[in-house]
């Protein structure tokens, strides 16, 4: 695998977080891939998330949604204002990443008529949460007083929750079915490496679960107790409002579909995507697909009522994405055609437009949501 290398400065931090890693394996002999994925990617000071490296864009690791086009926050935000006229509520975007996102959604918001008393956002990266202090305050100066971060969920939240590629960055639980059984796999130190380990797995939940797919007899995959967690804890939290999701993953059938029989954990580094987890902990970004199914088990077993699940890029559509990119005249071409070239990556089934997901949970609400007017795919779950 030929990829970049990392400054030197850069591998000093990977060097670092190795070591704290593998401290971890010495003292326990073995520690989960949830576990080292939480430390990779979260670490204090030294997890991808938590240093201070470029990650967003194109000189970061990987380009999300928000840095294609603000055409995508825009038409998020037409969602977002419908629920606020519903509720009267705030807005609660977890895990803002560059705060482009914010940006947009309030810009628009803005427009519409529709900016909350406060929009809230939950971010645990201290270095995220100053570069998206920075953003708001050179861009939306005038609505920067509204922005307010916070250090975990409140008891409380009437609005809307959103959240765009957070579920998948949350660690997850390789499990291992073979003829033997189910084991967890692991991660154990390969002399200067890491490398994966198996152990049975035990009694509990996470074996509950495992037993319950139908998997071929050799299988690997993996299973989001986290993102199951976060979910139940949203709607824990949420009085009255949607909660809405945006990510990559698919149904349950199909994620653990039988020629998916090497899992979906997927790593990107300086615009490479690879699937080798332990390259240079702590400079790469450490995903999994996302098990729409569990997901909205999860919400539904908060007492969320599951409002809409589609594509992206059918939620784009129904959110008046082709709307928006015809305020921008054809006729002008420098500034329509980017804007057309961005919105096709949104939306094409060969780019974004069918492997993004776009779910819904709501409370109190008896409207159907705008996103989801057509083309609902929750028979799929």
């Amino acid at each position: 695998m030929s990829l970049p290398a990392p400054t030197p400065a850069a591998l000093t931090i990977s060097t670092q977080l190795t070591q704290h890693i593998a401290s971890e394996i010495a003292e326990h002999g073995w520690i989960s891939f949830a576990r080292y994925m939480e430390l990779a990617l979260y670490a204090p000071g030294l997890g991808y998330y938590s240093a201070g490296a470029a990650k967003f864009g194109a000189a970061g690791d990987f380009v999300t949604a928000p840095e294609i086009s603000p055409l995508f926050g825009r038409s998020l935000a037409q969602q977002i204002a419908q629920v606020l006229k519903m509720t009267g509520g705030d807005v609660l975007e977890v895990g803002a990443g560059s705060g482009r996102l914010a940006c947009d959604v309030m810009a628009e918001l803005a427009r519409l008529d529709s900016m909350p008393q406060r929009y809230c956002i939950l971010e645990v990266s201290a270095d995220l949460r100053e570069r998206q202090q920075r953003l708001l305050a050179t861009e939306l100066p005038e609505w920067a007083a509204r922005v307010v971060w916070l250090d975990r969920l409140p008891n409380a939240f009437n609005g809307c929750i959103i959240g765009n590629e957070v579920l998948d960055a949350m660690p997850v639980h390789v499990l291992h079915w073979h003829d033997g059984g189910i084991a967890e796999r692991g991660v154990v130190r390969e002399g200067e490496r890491f490398g994966w380990g198996d152990r049975v797995l035990p009694a509990g939940r996470l074996r509950e679960q495992a037993e319950a797919l139908q998997v071929p007899g050799e299988y690997i995959s993996e299973v989001g107790l986290a993102a199951q967690g976060f979910i139940s804890s949203l709607g824990q939290c949420l009085t009255a409002g949607a909660i809405v999701m945006i990510d990559y993953g698919f149904g349950e059938s199909e994620y653990y579909h039988p020629q998916r029989d090497q899992g979906t954990i997927m790593c990107h580094y300086r615009q490479h995507a690879h699937d080798d987890p332990f390259h240079f902990p702590g400079l790469q970004d450490i995903t999994a697909h996302v098990d729409f199914t569990a997901m909205a088990v999860a919400g539904i077993d908060a007492g969320l009522s599951l409002a809409g699940y589609t594509s992206q890029a059918q939620f784009l559509i129904n959110c008046g994405i082709t709307d928006l990119l015809a305020q921008t005249p054809a006729t002008d071409v420098a500034a329509y055609i980017p804007q057309v070239t961005a919105v096709q990556k949104l939306m094409s089934p060969a780019e974004m437009g069918e492997l993004f997901k776009v779910m819904a949970w709501t409370r109190g609400l008896d409207i159907p949501l705008l996103g989801f007017a057509q083309g609902d795919q929750r028979r799929r779950l």
